[in-house]
């Protein structure tokens, strides 16, 4: 069983390594969403320059989620730096489902508060390549994203 994801951007693919021992059960959700099928089409909604790129909305607003039960946190000891995946919530620590963003830079004042589940092993340029805006005026896509095989 793979430990990573391929997330296909229409700016290319990006590896990500899940930290399933640091976060088990946002993983576990994050790889179903994605064998589903979940994130297929959508698009990065929020891309803010020097701090992260945010995706997992079904409407594309920042404000849906899936059909399935928010996550309690599982905050843990990773830090927010450039590359790694870490869930969107609302204020609500408990409120994850869907949404994640993957930092662009050192976003360390969000450690403790978001749960980190997984890191960008290859193809972060392909994030740094992504439409900033909130949202962009014509969106970067996901095109796909799965369990690597």
């Amino acid at each position: 069983m793979s430990d990573k994801l391929i997330l296909k951007l229409d700016t290319g693919e990006v590896t990500i390594e899940m930290l399933s021992d640091k976060a088990p059960d946002h993983v576990a959700r994050i790889k179903e969403l994605a064998d589903g099928g979940f994130y297929d089409g959508l698009i990065l909604h929020r891309v803010i320059e020097g701090f992260m790129a945010q995706m997992g909305c079904p409407n594309g607003t920042g404000m849906g989620g899936s059909d399935k039960p928010n996550l309690k946190a599982e905050f843990n000891d990773v830090s927010h730096q450039r590359g790694v995946c870490s869930m969107a919530r609302a204020q609500n620590p408990d409120s994850a489902n869907s949404q994640f963003f993957i930092c662009f830079d050192d976003a360390s004042f969000l450690d403790g508060q978001y749960t980190a589940w997984g890191k960008v092993v290859e193809g972060m340029e392909h994030v740094d390549a992504a439409q900033r805006g909130e949202p962009p005026a014509s969106p970067t896509k996901i095109v796909s994203f799965k369990t690597a095989s």
